[in-house]
């Protein structure tokens, strides 16, 4: 791991593996890489570059009203550049899906493949719908507000925790002991930014939307939906699929909007090939004929 710096910012950075270059665009906003880390089985046949967006994580060097999409989206590419990579794959999940897709507008021959996890188009799903699914799901009226209110950056950082309580089972599907655990692992290890969530969710997202433009992305996209995801629920991933002239969509049952985290940690018996990773294999398998090129390598390691 290191600190790659890139126009006014030093992006904490993660390189693994070998063969070509997927980076991986996590979620949040006010979260960090960390929560990407249970694809690393990828890492045997990809080059996964694993980094936190710009007033995320333990990245540095600007103010957080500076994240703006022009600025999330040229912090990539600058990255990629640094790296020596041609082109790569670009994985989204979430928030981090957002940045793809404006990433894939703006920058359209920087990429080979787009990858979309449990993410949208539009941030009214998220900021208008997800409390009204959570109360379709019989959850009371306290964790109905407090998504609607965190959703909206509404809130206060002391409030987060406790809003997130509130309602943080509806991530997961039938959450199990084991998948409380390892979010609770997997929680220690983020490096939280209170400020990037609710500047995120108040100033950023407000009224965003690119659904009017996805028939300008023409390379393969897979998307990745969790049935029974409050946020961005499978009509909204058909709606993407319907727009993108490459896409494919692939529905994972029994799973909510950390869909590809649920999977790898329950469902890699009996062969460590779990689903997320066979469907991100054959999307750039298929399509390219290997898994090797990318142009350079190098990175923090």
């Amino acid at each position: 791991m290191t600190t790659i710096p890139v126009r006014d910012v030093s992006l904490f950075t993660k390189v693994i593996g070998q063969g070509y270059p997927i980076v991986l665009m996590h979620g949040g906003p006010g979260a960090d890489h960390s929560t990407l880390l249970p694809l690393r089985p990828c890492a045997d046949i990809f080059t996964l570059v694993f980094y936190d967006h710009r007033c995320n994580g333990r990245s540095v060097g600007a103010d957080v009203t500076s994240m703006t999409w022009a600025n999330l989206t040229a912090d990539a590419e600058a990255l990629r550049q640094a790296l020596g990579f041609e082109q790569w794959a670009v994985l989204g999940h979430s928030f981090g899906g957002m940045v793809a897709l404006e990433y894939a507008l703006r920058y359209p021959d920087s990429l080979s493949h787009l990858l979309l996890m449990d993410t949208g188009a539009d941030a009214r799903w998220v900021q208008r719908n997800a409390a009204q699914v959570l109360a379709k799901r019989g959850y009371g009226r306290g964790a109905v507000q407090a998504a609607e209110r965190l959703f909206n950056g509404r809130i206060r950082s002391h409030e987060i925790l406790p809003c997130m309580l509130r309602f943080g089972r509806a991530y997961s599907y039938r959450p199990s002991l084991l998948t409380l655990l390892h979010e609770a692992v997997v929680g220690l290890r983020i490096k939280r930014r209170p400020e990037a969530l609710i500047f995120g969710f108040g100033q950023l997202l407000k009224g965003w939307t690119v659904m009017e433009r996805l028939s300008e992305i023409r390379i393969p996209t897979l998307v990745l939906a969790g049935r029974h995801d409050f946020q961005f629920p499978p009509e909204h991933q058909a709606n993407l699929v319907n727009r993108i002239p490459n896409a494919q969509l692939a529905i994972i049952e029994c799973a909510g909007h950390n869909a590809p985290m649920e999977r790898c940690l329950l469902y890699t018996s009996p062969s460590p090939r779990d689903g997320t990773k066979d469907l991100v294999c054959r999307l750039l398998l298929e399509k390219r004929g290997g898994g090797g090129g990318g142009g350079g390598g190098g990175g923090g390691g």
